[in-house]
């Protein structure tokens, strides 16, 4: 890399958490706790927030909010309006009690 992209990098680097150190005094003058914290962790630069695009059924990424709200609402009434299964498992009621023991713990 050269003087100059370096120098450049550098003022962009400086640039960028002067800004993120102005949003923080904003959100602590306002008392917005939660951008103060969430501005906090980014300056120490151990936080990212993870983002995942949501992908419609086709595997495209949807970019517009509305789009990703409604292929959410699509998603969990798929999954949650499925039929019954068709033969539900025959699971037997236990014919005893498995003894449990109540007393203190100790050591061994």
């Amino acid at each position: 890399m050269n003087r100059s992209v370096k120098r450049s990098l550098k003022a962009d680097k400086r640039n960028n958490l002067e800004s993120l150190a102005a949003e923080a005094e904003e959100a602590a003058y306002h008392g917005n706790m939660r951008d103060l914290y969430t501005t906090v962790r980014n300056l120490s630069g151990k936080y990212s927030k993870p983002e995942r695009p949501v992908k419609d059924k086709d595997v495209q990424p949807i970019s517009d909010l509305e789009g990703q709200k409604k292929r959410w609402v699509e998603h969990f009434e798929e999954l949650l309006n499925q039929p019954a299964p068709p033969d539900p498992s025959d699971i037997q009621p236990v014919s005893r009690d498995l003894p449990i023991d109540c007393s203190a713990p100790t050591k061994e």
